[in-house]
């Protein structure tokens, strides 16, 4: 027996075993069970034809573990956008990520028609400063084309030492490539930013969801009572570009708004431990008065969540654009040697049964991206779930304490608020939205 023989023959039993332990075709209780055995075994005789050939014929020796690795990464993202092979370095990256000890720029991306896509700008970061735009395609990083170019290896290329610069070319619907020079900053998020626009109009922007983002969503709600010298009489709620994040973070900040019992989401998947459902608490601390919601194409995963909560429970007014349709659940498994994998296990559903993924949130008042100011009007790329090809990555937040993000909101407040109230009044969506809750409260108090 020749050594591709063997293997072959010792990789079919392995796999085989692997699969199916001693459940064998004679053990089968049906035609249909034996026809499945059957087709796997053909499939399998398939791969091991191609490895063979490949380990036989290709032009450099290929080592079995990278062939190995090669198989198991496509296997897996071939999947699904979101599930992905981890290899060591890719895990520690995920790793540094969530604790925010990295430089980045600021933005969650995803693949589409062989470029890297901007799926939001996050608040506050040096791609938002930048100006970076939902929907850009990033088509160069620095002198190397991103075409052909793997998602993860363009993570690699934008993060980078704080302080350091980067380059990065642009290409945005109706206008000419153009390259942003951004330089890397540790990404540390504040998540939660309130300001009064008018006399008993409040406006709370969630830039992402953290664990203490209800928390601190509930202190910034305090803050403009006392501002208001009175109980809100309506509240924008803006959720645009959010990417999303902690599941919990969107439970919590949902049941904030929610009196009725009932669901706020729930999950499923084939297994039972994926079958979840997050309930509803009485704790509205706007009292039933008005709320609009505001949503585009960057409102994703748990920023979704809270719309499709608030929208089934008739609690609010959803207003903007779709959203960007991210209903999937992923789970994080450790595998041996460093290695991991992100699977996706179940899918998200708002209370009366609606599947987020791929659909998104439709709006109960569409609205288009225009602007109120004498400028050229910025283009915006729709992407949607659907529409990618590799998997998200996502800056996360530094673990900042609430009392650390509020603390570091108070320094800036008073400098910064000025300007961003009559930048808000400005904007078309926060400008349709006060004018819808104002004609809200009028007709709740005749």
């Amino acid at each position: 027996m020749t050594f591709l023989n063997f293997f072959k023959y010792s990789l079919f039993l392995t796999l085989f075993y692997t699969l199916f332990g001693i459940y064998t075709p004679a053990l089968a209780k049906s035609d249909a069970e034996k026809q499945k055995i059957e087709a796997f075994f053909k499939d399998l005789e398939m791969f091991t034809a191609v490895f063979s050939n490949i380990k036989q014929l290709y032009v450099d020796d290929v080592d079995n573990k990278k062939l190995f690795n090669h198989a198991i990464k496509g296997m897996v993202s071939g999947l699904d956008p979101h599930s992905g092979y981890l290899e060591p370095k890719e895990q520690k990256n995920l790793l540094e990520s969530a604790s925010g000890k990295f430089g980045g720029l600021g933005i969650v991306i995803g693949m589409k028609d062989e470029a890297i896509q901007v799926i939001s700008p996050i608040d506050d970061t040096p791609a938002y400063r930048a100006g970076i735009q939902a929907g850009d395609l990033i088509v160069k990083i620095g002198d190397k084309p991103v075409r052909g170019m793997a998602l993860e290896d363009g993570v690699e290329l934008m993060r980078g030492k704080a302080g350091t610069d980067i380059q990065i070319t642009i290409v945005r619907k109706n206008k000419k490539p153009f390259i942003v020079n951004i330089t890397r900053e540790i990404i540390t998020i504040i998540s939660v930013k309130g300001y009064l626009l008018e006399k008993n109009i409040g406006y709370i922007r969630i830039s992402s969801f953290q664990n203490p983002t209800a928390k601190l969503l509930k202190q910034t709600f305090n803050d403009l009572v006392e501002e208001n010298n009175a109980q809100l009489s309506s509240l924008i709620l803006d959720l645009r570009n959010n990417p999303g994040g902690v599941l919990n973070g969107a439970v919590d900040v949902s049941n904030l708004f929610l009196d009725k019992k009932g669901l706020v989401v729930y999950t499923k998947g084939r297994i039972p431990s994926s079958n979840l459902k997050f309930k509803t608490k009485s704790n509205d601390i706007m009292q039933g008065l008005p709320i609009v919601v505001l949503i585009n194409e960057g409102s994703a995963s748990a920023s979704e969540i809270v719309a499709g909560a608030l929208q089934d429970h008739k609690r609010a007014i959803i207003m903007g654009s779709t959203s960007f349709g991210k209903g999937s659940v992923q789970t994080i498994l450790e595998l041996q040697k460093g290695y991991g994998l992100k699977l996706t296990t179940a899918r998200y559903y708002t209370p009366n049964g609606r599947s987020i993924q791929a659909k998104g949130i439709v709006p109960d008042i569409e609205l288009k991206n225009i602007s109120l100011e004498n400028e050229a009007e910025k283009s915006v790329i729709e992407t949607k779930e659907k529409d990618l090809d590799g998997h998200l990555e996502i800056e996360d937040p530094s673990k900042l304490s609430s009392k650390e993000i509020l603390s570091a909101q108070e320094k800036n407040k008073t400098k910064q608020n000025k300007t961003t109230i009559e930048k808000l009044k400005k904007d078309y969506f926060v400008h349709e939205a006060t004018n819808l809750l104002k004609a809200l409260t009028v007709l709740n108090s005749q």
